[in-house]
């Protein structure tokens, strides 16, 4: 069968759909990613032919991001991603003109997954590592954190999620026309095929992480987290090998592509006092923007640049990051007290589960590192409820194939 696997964003965004493609290579399906050129080496690894698609949106990001202050920054950046996207769309149609597919696998972010799908007369599957798309009453739209409404205000903030379809409805129906398809209102439901069928949805994260709702249809498959396998070839630098080592396990530190340029030095001075006052050891990633390799301070700290996560997070005694839905599975897999630190988006939703799961406390705001990381980092470390609760969560989510449960869904949605 051939399949086209479309996603965009950073690696939390992009890594996931690697490792599906992989699976779905491994059962011998034909694979193609449509994703930016800079992840092309990682899906390769695994077997996986790559489309480039939203490699110049991605620089742009990159560039843009370590100069933003928050969320209100990040909204006077859409005027100039607008001919970005129109060129993203073009591109995920060159790679679906590419590759025949018989299946479209499309995160939202890519626009143009459902209506290629459409356009192809193919079976088109949404997903995401996040329960954004499937109205329910047991919680909010995940990007309102963890707000507490009544059961009926939970389904209905979920209308929010077609915020994207609203502000990009012409360039969506520009594309639709090109294509040789009607135009479709800017409140058009994204779980509804054109024959009124409900679209399959894969939601790559664990139960036991976020409960499946009972009101979700059918249609809506709670995978378990799609982690890539380790990669025996790669090796770690010699200073990261020798500062393991060299005492108690560390702490890590990193906010990702969270590390906006504004308030940078704010936030590298709280992490390295907070870790002085509690005389840890510290691993501190300096993401986009964020801490450079000048900044450690002692023999303590040690700066890095990339490490996988799947290998550093077992050698390390907790993590602190910014709850990105990848950061958060790669925490809780290696059973690590967890404390996350949201800046935007989806992250308060994932540190108020991870605090919900006793396997770190409260989640402490980007904008309150300053003020309060020096006593949520000791509340980390010290408190002894959070290292059996983590464990447990990393046993149960290491236990999920979920690699497996969403090939099995696309499979099955292509036989039907």
């Amino acid at each position: 069968m051939r399949i086209l696997v479309t996603t965009f964003g950073t690696r939390g965004d992009v890594q996931p759909y690697v490792a599906l493609g992989g699976a779905l290579t491994g059962r011998g399906h034909d694979v193609t990613l449509a994703a930016p050129e800079a992840f092309r080496e990682t899906a390769e690894g695994v077997g996986v032919r790559v489309h480039p698609a939203g490699s110049r949106m991605l620089t742009m990001l990159q560039d843009v991001m370590p100069e933003l202050s928050g969320a209100r920054d990040a909204l006077r950046t859409l005027g100039v991603m607008r001919e970005a996207m129109r060129e993203h769309i073009d591109e995920q149609w060159d790679a679906a003109q590419a590759a025949h597919p018989e299946v479209i696998v499309y995160h939202p972010k890519c626009l143009a997954g459902p209506h290629m799908a459409e356009a192809l007369g193919v079976p088109g599957v949404l997903s995401l590592p996040l329960p954004f798309s499937t109205p329910t009453r047991a919680f909010p739209l995940p990007l309102l954190g963890n707000a507490s409404l009544p059961g009926w205000a939970n389904r209905l903030s979920y209308t929010l999620a077609r915020a994207t379809t609203i502000l990009y409805g012409r360039v969506i129906n520009d594309f639709r026309r090109r294509v040789g398809l009607g135009a479709i209102g800017r409140l058009a439901d994204p779980l509804r095929n054109p024959d009124g069928s409900p679209v399959t949805v894969l939601y790559p994260y664990s139960r036991h992480v976020v409960p499946v709702p009972t009101d979700f249809p059918p249609s809506a498959h709670v995978t378990g987290y799609w982690f890539l396998p380790y990669d025996p070839a790669w090796r770690p630098d010699v200073r990261l090998v020798d500062f393991l080592a060299a005492g108690e396990p560390p702490v890590y530190v990193g906010f990702g592509s969270m590390g906006f340029g504004k308030g940078a030095d704010e936030r590298r001075d709280a992490v390295l006092r907070a870790l002085a006052a509690h005389r840890l050891r510290g691993v501190v990633a300096t993401g986009w923007g964020g801490l450079t390799a000048g900044d450690a301070p002692s023999d303590d700290v040690l700066v890095v640049d990339a490490v996988p996560h799947d290998w550093l997070f077992d050698r390390v005694a907790a993590v602190v990051h910014h709850g990105g839905a990848g950061s958060t599975a790669a925490g809780l897999r290696a059973g690590k007290p967890s404390l996350v630190c949201p800046f935007l988006g989806d992250q308060p939703f994932w540190g108020a589960r991870v605090h919900a799961l006793g396997a770190g406390p409260a989640p402490l705001p980007a904008r309150k590192l300053a003020a309060g990381l020096t006593e949520r980092l000791g509340d980390l470390v010290r408190s002894p409820e959070y290292r059996p609760r983590a464990a447990d969560v990393g046993e149960r989510i290491r236990g999920e194939d979920g690699l497996g449960r969403g090939v099995a869904a696309i499979e099955a949605c292509v036989r039907t």
